[in-house]
């Protein structure tokens, strides 16, 4: 085989492994993104927006 040859397909496979990575990095971060939209959907609401006093604990005793 042609030494141009060899260096050529080394470089094809090196390429290709960095583009398998980057594309497992893309598609781990969308996972993960999905993933907090579930857990923010399915999660406590948040109190954010209530008035003082609502959403606290309630005193069944007094």
């Amino acid at each position: 085989m042609e030494m141009m040859a060899m260096v050529s397909s080394v470089l094809a496979m090196q390429a290709a492994s960095t583009q398998g990575q980057i594309a497992t990095t893309i598609m781990k971060q969308n996972a993960d993104a999905e993933k907090n939209t579930v857990l923010t959907l399915l999660g406590q609401p948040s109190q954010a927006n209530l008035g003082a006093g609502i959403g606290g604990s309630l005193d069944k005793l007094a």
